[in-house]
């Protein structure tokens, strides 16, 4: 059952990051690059959940440039995140230890900055488990490659040599992902999942990390 395994990281790895934490991110960008009092749809819109189109309104609302606001927002929002990884705010869940029974290539395709992700693979000790890392490069480019869009999924899966893989995540669009890139999906009811009803069909339902290595020795079988 597959040649690979390639995990999401927020929400499946570590913790799920507070809406606080993005939103005085976003905050802090608007007043590096000179905007004292954004509004707050504005703020809310830079949080999380960042499209180019809301980008291109909010930077024209301003007279901002797009990429060096990106930019500067994303270095802030990375910055943030790792003082909250430092501080033990955003830890990971307890079935990570899942990770050690892998016995094939894995890597990490995350729509969070690399800088964040790699800072908390570090700070973690999860380095050793995964041979590549994918997170967003602080570009509005990055924006168009996030998932749902395969990109990032693809490079991932091009790294390791298959297309035989495995996608571990926790939402919708990570199903969304790896059916655009044809692979299965594995999607993790972790609580913060709990009511959610998808619109996709992954190929597997799971309750934590443990069930992944039960599934590539293939003894847990695909929905119908």
């Amino acid at each position: 059952m597959y040649e690979a395994v390639v995990f999401d990281n927020d929400g499946v790895l570590m913790e799920l990051t507070e809406m606080a934490l993005h939103r005085r991110a976003a905050r802090d960008a608007f007043e590096a690059v000179g905007v004292a009092d954004p509004a707050e749809e504005h703020v809310e819109a830079m949080s999380i959940g960042v499209t180019v189109p809301k980008l291109d309104a909010v930077c024209e609302y301003y007279g901002l440039d797009p990429p060096e606001f990106w930019r500067t927002r994303d270095n802030l929002m990375a910055r943030r995140q790792k003082e909250a990884i430092r501080r033990g705010e955003k830890g990971v869940y307890d079935d990570v230890t899942a990770l050690a029974a892998l016995d094939r290539p894995a890597g990490i395709v995350s729509s969070n900055q690399q800088a964040t992700v790699e800072f908390g693979l570090d700070a973690f000790d999860l380095a050793q488990h995964f041979e590549i890392v994918y997170g967003r490069e602080p570009t509005v480019e990055s924006l168009r490659r996030k998932k749902p869009a395969p990109y990032y999924l693809e490079a991932a899966l091009a790294d390791l040599g298959t297309t035989d893989a495995l996608y571990v995540g926790d939402s919708e669009t990570d199903v969304e992902a790896a059916h655009a890139a044809g692979i299965d999906a594995a999607f993790v009811r972790r609580p913060h999942r709990a009511g959610e009803n998808l619109s996709v069909t992954p190929a597997y339902e799971i309750d934590g990390l443990a069930a992944v290595p039960r599934i590539l020795e293939g003894e847990l079988p695909a929905s119908d």
